[in-house]
């Protein structure tokens, strides 16, 4: 649950009136300049946002305001799902804002920031502490920049090729469980639980610290999820994609992921597979299709054998 109190925390803001208000949620990432409701219009009000106010609005309030239509305005803007009001440029509040946020217990806050950057600011914080998340059993390995989210049974070696791409110079996210964050539609951010932040689990070897380990660079807080890795065992009546066309996808929260699924068996070098994989996904970000242009010079050559028929 994210409080008015961690926003004021993270962003050192003062306390001007409301304090009995600083324990209530806020729930929406968005955050409002409510200019057209200082100057009456409150048809569209979205009340239950953070309420910034910069030097045009609190200009406007003193200026161009009788005291009663400031007592108004301010009763107005001070709603039960209000979360807080925040005045910009470390500019006095109004004393009807004052008055209007102890009765109403809505937190009002002055801070010296600038309303342009205050607002960028608080509405990328805001967006990632209120993303939609949740969690899946996996590894999550930065490779090549691309971050790999490798899946797979209990017990099928996930955690052994992440220590083999980490020893290869590749930075570990996650082990085991990764909390995900969906930040805007097909954005997906993955990172580790605090417990367990920088450690591995290799059976038979017990928990290692990668950090310590491999040093400083081999471990990453955060890292965007672009490309799914799911490990299985070798499965002989199975079809496993030999050329690349069919593009398999996984779904996360409401974002898709795209997914290749890698048969193990005896002798073959999954960290090698799966660095190619991400240099190929890579690739495709950058319009180049190995598996396409294949795809196009088999149909180039039966159409030249076709003709060569034809002729005879």
């Amino acid at each position: 649950m994210l409080t008015v109190k961690t926003l004021a925390d993270k962003f050192d803001l003062k306390i001007k009136a409301g304090e009995e208000g600083l324990q209530k949620e806020i729930l929406n990432i968005n955050v409002s300049r409510p200019g057209l409701e200082i100057a009456g219009y409150f048809s569209h009000y979205s009340s239950d946002r953070v309420q910034v106010l910069g030097m045009s609005e609190t200009s406007f309030f003193e200026r161009m305001l009788s005291v009663e239509e400031r007592e108004d305005r301010c009763k107005r803007l001070c709603r039960k799902e209000t979360p807080c009001i925040i005045v910009s440029r470390d500019i006095t509040a109004p004393l009807e804002m004052i008055e209007a946020c102890n009765q109403s217990h809505t937190p009002l806050f002055v801070t010296e920031d600038n309303t342009t950057n205050l607002i960028g600011k608080m509405s990328n914080f805001l967006e990632k502490a209120l993303a939609p998340e949740t969690n899946m059993h996996g590894v999550f390995v930065d490779v090549y920049g691309i971050g790999v989210l490798i899946t797979g049974e209990s017990g099928v070696g996930k955690s052994e090729t992440a220590l083999e791409l980490v020893k290869n110079g590749h930075r570990l996210v996650a082990d085991d469980n990764v909390e995900i964050k969906q930040v805007s539609k097909n954005v997906l951010m993955g990172s580790a639980p605090s417990l367990i932040r920088n450690l591995l689990e290799i059976r038979g070897l017990g928990i290692i610290n990668v950090m310590t380990l491999f040093g400083a660079g081999s471990v990453l807080e955060e890292k965007r999820i672009m490309l799914n890795v799911n490990l299985e065992a070798w499965q002989p009546d199975k079809r496993y994609e030999r050329l690349g066309l069919d593009q398999e996808k996984i779904e996360v929260l409401d974002s898709e992921i795209d997914q290749k699924t890698i048969p193990i068996r005896p002798g073959r070098s999954l960290a090698g597979i799966i660095e190619v994989a991400a240099m190929n996904h890579r690739m495709h970000y950058m319009g180049y299709n190995a598996a396409q242009e294949f795809n196009d010079r088999l149909n180039q050559q039966i159409q030249v054998n076709g003709g060569m028929t034809d002729d005879l």
